[in-house]
């Protein structure tokens, strides 16, 4: 059974929060109000990153609708179809300035409820189809439900999961003693190194370098092979991941081992870590890249950047070079280093010789775009804040010899389009759960105080 061919009537929001969002609808009609055009071309020229999201909008609703005449427009342009799809829906651009105000509906004032009056005049002309509002904004949706639109939602087609309950955390902990469960086991030793050869049915979706523990706090593993029937996975023992260390700095707990024995590992060129804050990411991602920067010699500098929204009143412009401004957003990074070098005889000098021992630099993501980087570590902090396409952005401008570090947590999310599901960075996890050059950790437990630990789980 097919499902019935709706109308799609999309906010700005939805097109500078994926400007090819339209191309998403499949078989169903999608319209744009000219509002939405007078808003995309108002935000176009703004020194923001929204307004690159709104030229590139404008360039994809102008290549579907180069060749056709006004009035097919106003009627509808067959969009391209999908490789295997069948149906093909239409976009037009809805004139909403010809609408005249009448009794019941919102003022014209607001480009909000112009675009809300376009759904509720198509709706009550098109009785025979369902209509759609799209918005992610969450007012808008209210109030289009409150002016009698009746079918409004958010724009879901980026959201890989339904719940962020299931978001991949990166280990699989099994009930009990991992060995009391495994029937059928071959193993093989070299040097140091073993590996056990198990069914997969002990764990049917496992993916590459996901990590095994148990509760009897005996076992702990990481999956190195995924075959048809057979999984490999390596004995890591939760001794040698407790004993880890990096810059002077050892795990507190076994999935800041799992963490550590990651960012250490140079055959992973991407590191996820996700976590409630305190629970070490920040800290674990510096001290792993000074380690290998300075001591191991396997990169040549630390490149640090962040997204940077304000989550109280703006203080304005900042004097200074492009790293003198970042480093009020980048104060977490320095707060680390002098923990790690809280010890030595004059701390502010040993933070100046390993800045510049260690290369260390601070970027914005703004700056991000058209770079080539190449056999540094980059350490992406905050990330919950960026959207998928700006983590696309900073992801494909690390060359040979570059590791990628993204630490974020989904329950501090500043953006005001953006929600724990939607997050560039729940999207990255599900988009690499199964890449074999990547880890995702989920750090379970705040190590930071009881102070914020209580905060964490009572605020």
């Amino acid at each position: 059974m097919t499902e019935e061919k709706a109308i799609y009537i999309l906010d700005t929001n939805i097109l500078l929060h994926e400007p090819f969002a339209f191309l998403s609808f499949q078989e169903h009609d999608v319209v744009v109000p000219m509002t939405v055009l007078e808003e995309l071309d108002s935000i176009k020229d703004r020194r923001k990153d929204v307004s690159r999201d709104a030229r590139v909008a404008i360039r994809a609703l102008e290549d579907a609708l180069v060749d056709a005449t006004p009035e097919e427009v106003l009627a509808g342009v067959p969009l391209p179809a999908k490789d295997g799809e069948v149906g093909i829906g239409c976009l037009s651009i809805f004139n909403d300035y010809n609408l005249e105000q009448t009794a019941g509906k919102l003022s014209y004032n607001d480009n909000d409820n112009r675009i809300i009056n376009t759904a509720i005049y198509i709706q009550n002309k098109r009785k025979d189809r369902k209509v759609v509002l799209v918005t992610k904004d969450i007012n808008m949706r209210l109030k289009a439900k409150g002016a009698g639109l009746n079918h409004v939602e958010d724009y879901r087609t980026d959201q890989l999961i339904d719940d962020i309950q299931f978001l991949t955390k990166g280990y699989h902990k099994f009930e009990g003693d991992f060995w009391q469960q495994v029937t059928d086991c071959e193993s093989e030793t070299e040097g140091r190194t073993t590996t056990h050869y198990l069914r997969k049915e002990i764990l049917p979706n496992a993916f590459m370098n996901e990590y095994l523990i148990d509760e009897g706090e005996h076992f702990a593993g990481k999956v190195v092979g995924v075959s048809d029937d057979k999984l490999a996975i390596e004995d890591l023992s939760r001794e040698r991941l407790l004993g880890k260390q990096a810059w002077g700095i050892s795990p507190k707990n076994i999935y800041q081992g799992m963490a550590m024995d990651a960012l250490l590992d140079p055959t992973i060129d991407l590191v996820i870590m996700t976590g409630p804050a305190g629970c070490g990411k920040t800290l674990l991602a510096l001290a792993s890249a000074l380690e290998q920067v300075v001591e191991r010699g396997l990169y040549d500098k630390v490149i640090v950047t962040r997204s940077t929204p304000e989550i109280a009143e703006s203080i304005g412009f900042l004097p200074g070079t492009e790293e003198e401004k970042m480093a009020p957003w980048l104060a977490a990074i320095t707060d680390s280093l002098e923990v790690l070098h809280k010890q030595d005889e004059n701390m502010d000098g040993s933070l100046n010789y390993i800045m510049d021992k260690a290369n260390i630099q601070f970027k914005s993501v703004n700056f991000m775009r058209g770079r080539s980087i190449q056999n540094a570590i980059v350490l992406l902090d905050e990330c919950q804040n960026l959207t998928a396409s700006q983590l696309k952005t900073i992801i494909t401008r690390c060359g040979e010899g570059t590791k990628l570090v993204c630490s974020g947590n989904l329950a501090q999310i500043d953006s005001n389009y953006l929600t724990a599901l939607t997050s560039g960075l729940t999207y990255i996890v599900e988009r690499f759960k199964d890449f074999p050059g990547s880890t995702t950790i989920n750090l379970n437990g705040v190590v930071r105080s009881r102070l914020a630990s209580f905060a964490e789980e009572n605020l």
